[in-house]
């Protein structure tokens, strides 16, 4: 059995990781290839395409790159077309994902989606999409499952992957002597997104915050997933942080975040990490003017983090383009760390998150059964015509 798996960031990459590993335990004799980045590699999936070739936000940020991502579809596409899987699991990243679907139910081939396209907050015209290339939906937050059968589309929550996964690896004394942090000082952990254009735009805010918390006695560490920062320009990334007094920290995130006393945290799944961790924070993100202004139009939610979205409520503080500020994030980090009822507000809220988003049985189980179901009842309707 051949099966793709395509992942086009690092959030993907991790849970798409979790389900091959299920899969690997069901089906031992299976042969994994598609987009990957270094976890599914780490799982034995054959790359054809790097998944950090794919790695862009934004309306506007992504047009300089469309030559680039092309010619990575029509690389996966032509590894579908030779090699013929007999399904494909596609994770995340629906630009991408939601155009190589329909490509690969033409060629026969069953599509099953991890991690549901955030359709419900924006961009609903997708949801016709869904319903007609998707044999079934993986979702990972509780109201998903609900909107998206009420479309007819087939859908299952799973529960969400972090649960099972997540969590420091070190204890916080080792974690604190191995890079030299004082174990008596408060420690803030900064997280300015998992790809380089995300990062390029919050680090002139991130600094700007740690500045004007030099003289508050805290520990500054910046901490990014592994790899990325060599993709950047390493004096526009490492001059400023080194001038703000800022430690880095690369592929230790979960252990920066669970010992952290506070955090600030770009918009993503950083913060569903922070809130299973218990690790209170504030969320901040930017897009460029343009993004920004064509967004408005397009995204219709009451919160950005999905920290609020999943708790229905203000749970976190946001601060979204024109609020993300230095001089706000010092401010909110500074009443983070001050302890008293904002703290544990933040704190309470997370707990109520974590609660949600947890399941008794093993999400990524769970999901590797669904998809030997839904490959079974594929393999019946093939053979009846």
């Amino acid at each position: 059995m051949k099966i793709l798996v395509s992942a086009g960031e690092a959030s993907g990459d991790l849970y798409a990781a979790a389900l091959v590993r299920a899969l690997q335990a069901r089906l031992p004799q299976a042969e994994f290839f598609g987009c990957t980045g270094h976890r599914l590699r780490a799982a034995g999936v054959r790359t054809v395409v790097d998944a950090a070739n794919l790695n862009v936000v934004g309306l506007v940020e992504v047009i300089r790159h469309i030559p680039r991502i092309k010619g990575e579809f029509n690389k996966l596409l032509a590894a579908a077309e030779r090699e013929r899987p007999d399904f494909a699991i596609l994770t995340d990243s629906p630009d991408f994902h939601l155009r190589f679907a329909p490509k690969l139910r033409a060629l026969g081939i069953p599509v099953i989606y991890l991690i549901a396209p955030q359709v419900w907050a924006w961009r609903k015209g997708r949801i016709k999409t869904i319903h007609r290339v998707v044999n079934h939906l993986l979702c990972i937050f509780p109201f998903e499952e609900d909107f998206f059968l009420a479309s007819g589309i087939p859908a299952t929550y799973i529960g969400h992957p972090l649960t099972r996964l997540v969590g420091p690896e070190t204890p916080r004394a080792d974690f604190f002597a191995r890079h030299h942090l004082p174990p008596d000082r408060p420690l803030l952990t900064l997280l300015p997104g998992s790809r380089p254009g995300e990062i390029a735009r919050h680090l002139p805010v991130v600094c700007e915050a740690a500045r004007i918390l030099a003289a508050a006695g805290i520990s500054l560490v910046l901490a990014t997933p592994k790899g990325v920062a060599s993709r950047m320009n390493l004096t526009t990334f490492q001059e400023p942080l080194r001038a703000a007094s800022i430690q880095h920290i690369e592929g230790e995130t979960w252990d920066a975040i669970a010992h952290a006393d506070a955090a600030l945290a770009a918009s993503g799944t950083v913060t569903i990490e922070a809130a299973l961790l218990g690790t209170p924070l504030a969320a901040f993100y930017k897009v460029s003017p343009w993004s920004w202004w064509m967004g408005r139009f397009l995204v219709d939610v009451p919160f950005f983090s999905m920290v609020n979205l999943v708790a229905g409520r203000k749970v976190i503080p946001e601060l979204i383009q024109d609020a993300c500020t230095g001089e706000r994030l010092a401010a909110e980090a500074r009443r983070l760390l001050a302890g008293g009822e904002a703290r544990l507000s933040v704190q309470m809220g997370l707990q109520e998150v974590a609660r949600k988003l947890s399941t008794d049985e093993e999400p990524m189980d769970k999901a590797a059964e669904i998809v030997l179901k839904v490959i079974a009842h594929a393999d019946v309707l093939r053979s009846g015509q």
